[in-house]
């Protein structure tokens, strides 16, 4: 076993024992909802998105109301989270995408997913990890951190996506959907963008940003 498959196995080992069914934080559904809770989600923390939801799928629950309604009407319901215009435009133009391409049922694939105004490749992985449970890796800013800062993926990884082919390699098809939340909430909770709480890890022995922060000192 090469070091890296050792950290991998360390590091998977770890999140197993101590977060064994994690999960998003996104409240939903349906694959609909989670897909409009996603899209809103874009530099938006998931409990403002919590906050918006109730009422927004309430007025549009299903992609056939939201495909009726209008960017100024939708702008209504989600006007207090990150770049309201674009995400309005956006979630009226995806569902009338669903009710035209594929009958009002949110599809499977990552391909067929990102046909559909404002969804990613991010967005696009998320909805097919979380409701589909496929070997989808969707990379945020949380776990292109932690990735790097762990030491899972190397200098080369400079983009979500090569961050993204870099995990899937070394990652079990079946842990692909948890390692994803594992990643995620490692990074909201104890990884942090600022000042990460490296005393409360249970990964310091081994992560490479702390042994480098260690040999300063």
């Amino acid at each position: 076993m090469s070091q890296l498959d050792d950290l991998y196995a360390h590091v998977l080992g770890y999140f197993q024992r101590t977060r064994p069914t994690p999960k998003t934080e996104l409240v939903y559904g349906n694959a609909y909802e989670l897909l409009v809770a996603v899209i809103l989600s874009a530099q938006c923390t998931d409990k403002r998105v919590n906050s918006i939801t109730p009422a927004l799928l309430q007025r549009y629950p299903s992609p056939a109301a939201m495909a009726q309604a209008s960017p100024e009407e939708v702008f209504s319901y989600i006007s207090s989270c990150s770049y309201p215009n674009n995400k309005a435009k956006h979630l009226v133009g995806m569902a009338q995408g669903l009710m035209r391409d594929f009958g009002g049922e949110v599809p499977s694939s990552v391909e067929q997913l990102m046909t559909l105004p404002g969804v990613g490749r991010k967005t696009a992985n998320v909805i097919a990890s979380v409701v589909f449970e496929q070997p989808a890796m969707a990379v945020d800013t949380h776990v292109f951190r932690v990735a790097h800062r762990i030491g899972l993926v190397d200098a080369t990884a400079k983009t979500p996506l090569a961050v993204e082919q870099q995990l899937v390699q070394r990652i079990a098809p079946e842990l692909i959907p948890q390692a994803h939340h594992w990643l995620i909430l490692h990074g909201r909770y104890v990884c942090t963008a600022r000042k990460p709480h490296c005393s409360q890890c249970g990964l310091n022995d081994r992560c490479k940003a702390h042994k480098t922060i260690k040999d300063k000192q």
